[in-house]
């Protein structure tokens, strides 16, 4: 069992709530510097920069996970992390049909930024990333979980877009048994108004949209996996933990 700084909720210029200059190379040279070890992109509804971060992510020395911030047609944000760069490119595509296409406008929302491998733009996402898709909570855990993601109640302490806000509470079905948190502090307080809580394993990330946020030094985990351990072991070690797997702890 080996400890790992994580920061698993970031989101790229691909995002058009986030800052441009939040390209994949320069979000994971910030994770280098930060002391991070794992890293994970989750822009709205697509993976389509999840690519460019892998090879930036190579270069740094940083584990990359390929993600995705989805929005449920109940307006819920789910985090998805996948194993592999292929399964997050499948799952987003089959999101892609499920999403509602509508025009995005720049001026109001912000540019859609998809990075080449160098690290510089090479088009525009056109359609809205940030409006709810048509999948259901159920629906959308079940299509992560068929391309061997894990899916997780974004920002469980926020009321905008939290499933507890949304919600009033976490359904018993489907089971999640990982939930993030943006404010370490709300942890306890959380538990006592949803006793549910303290079955779940609680993660802490950033959601960051500017390069500034991304976190430092991470959130802690001990993983069952060597430091020195391929990117895939490190990711697969990580995806069984947050699947609810008894191999790891918070340290």
């Amino acid at each position: 069992m080996s400890a790992f700084r994580c920061d698993l909720h970031i989101h790229s210029c691909l995002s058009p709530c986030a800052e441009e200059e939040m390209t994949p190379g320069n979000i994971a040279g910030v994770a280098k510097l930060n002391g991070l070890t794992i890293a994970a992109l989750t822009d709205h509804n697509t993976c389509g920069n999840c690519n460019s971060f892998f090879a930036a992510c190579e270069t740094y020395g940083v584990v990359p996970v390929a993600g995705m911030e989805l929005t449920t047609s109940e307006d819920v944000h789910l985090l998805c992390l996948f194993r592999t760069l292929s399964d997050a490119t499948a799952f987003s595509l089959a999101v892609d049909d499920k999403r509602i296409k509508i025009k995005n406008k720049p001026e109001i929302f912000g540019r859609q930024l998809l990075i080449d491998l160098d690290d510089e733009p090479c088009g525009e996402e056109a359609f809205l990333l940030i409006n709810a898709t048509t999948l259901s909570l159920e629906e959308a855990a079940r299509l992560c979980g068929e391309y061997r993601g894990i899916a997780i109640p974004a920002h469980i302490d926020r009321e905008s877009n939290g499933m507890l806000s949304t919600l009033g509470g976490l359904p018993e079905q489907p089971d999640f048994p990982t939930v993030e948190v943006h404010q370490p502090g709300s942890i306890a307080d959380l538990e006592r108004e949803h006793p549910v809580l303290r079955r779940k394993r609680t993660i802490v990330s950033s959601d960051a949209h500017r390069l500034w946020e991304i976190a430092e030094p991470g959130f802690p985990l001990n993983l069952l996996c060597a430091v020195e351990a391929s990117n895939q072991e490190v990711r697969d070690a990580l995806i069984d933990y947050l699947s609810g797997q008894r191999h790891g702890e918070v340290i």
